[in-house]
């Protein structure tokens, strides 16, 4: 039977028995939840080195955590996207005061058939459209459309309520729309 880290238990109970010293469970959580978290981070910081990083330190914490975890308080992810965020925010304020040269060059990975340019091309737009939007903004717009979160559990990764949510989101989503109406064409929309 194939390893399915999806099938393996609730996060929650995987956390747990990994703080009672089971390595399978840290596998299993390691596998499920390091590439959400590495995703945002990288979407957050736009810098694929210093995502690495992030996601590495909140599995740290998360680990660290493990034999302390009260059972029903949080959920997993929560906690993890709320530590991920936190590191990302500390890591952009640090980057402001970073000169223009210190600032790391974009990677280019261009793919060779037309369709992946052309989804190259939509990515990079979006990244970039999401790059231009305020930090919270940007933050609840990445974890309820790309990471798929419910706004109550943005609420509590944002320490906010669910209502500032809606209201990040909305903003977010209309901003984004401005930014990317001029460029339909371009991006291999005209026909959609």
């Amino acid at each position: 039977m194939p390893f399915d880290a999806e099938n393996e238990g609730s996060d929650e109970d995987l956390l747990v028995a990994y703080g009672q010293g089971s390595a399978h469970a840290a596998r299993v959580l390691t596998l499920r939840l390091t590439p959400r978290v590495l995703g945002y981070a990288a979407r957050l910081l736009r810098d694929a080195a210093e995502a690495e990083d992030v996601a590495q330190e909140a599995m740290l914490r998360l680990w660290r955590i493990a034999p302390e975890w009260r059972a029903g308080e949080a959920k997993v992810t929560t906690w993890l996207y709320r530590v991920v965020t936190n590191l990302c925010t500390d890591r952009l304020r640090r980057r402001r005061g970073a000169g223009l040269d210190e600032v790391p060059e974009p990677v280019d990975e261009a793919p060779g058939a037309e369709a992946r340019l052309i989804a190259a091309d939509r990515a990079e737009a979006l990244d970039t459209a999401l790059a231009a939007l305020p930090e919270r903004q940007r933050q609840a717009v990445i974890l309820r459309h790309l990471e798929g979160l419910s706004n109550p559990e943005i609420a509590g990764i944002m320490e906010i309520g669910t209502e500032a949510v809606e209201s990040l989101t909305a903003r977010g989503k209309r901003a984004l729309s401005a930014a990317l109406a001029g460029r339909r064409s371009e991006l291999g929309f005209e026909d959609v």
